[in-house]
């Protein structure tokens, strides 16, 4: 399966996010299906797809991520089976990668 290009652009957004996070709540980087990932307790909760990022959230997060424009449920094999929980967030709405990757991460720790 292909992966789709990221933009150095956007690859310098997620970085980051990434050192953020790694400082933040002690986030993980690494790898899953192929993309650049973030971990917390060895759970994945957010990642780099392209020219968007990814985030598994639940509630009021993950509504208000499904709701900016563009985004949608995250299909990695482009098969129309969608992750329910993960969301893909273009980069356009760069400016709330870093809230909804703290939702992210608070959903994780909330779940234990």
């Amino acid at each position: 399966m292909d992966r789709p290009n990221t933009s150095p652009e956007t690859l310098s957004l997620y970085e980051g996010i990434v050192a953020l996070l790694v400082e933040e709540v002690g986030a993980k980087p690494g790898q899953m299906m192929g993309m650049p990932t973030l971990f917390l307790g060895g759970k994945a909760f957010a990642g780099l797809s392209g020219e968007a990022m990814v985030f598994k959230l639940d509630g009021e997060s993950h509504a208000l991520a499904l709701a900016l424009p563009g985004a949608a449920l995250f299909d990695p094999s482009a098969m129309g089976r969608p992750m329910k929980a993960w969301v893909r967030v273009p980069v356009q709405h760069a400016s709330e990668w870093s809230a909804l990757a703290r939702s992210g991460a608070q959903g994780l720790a909330k779940a234990g």
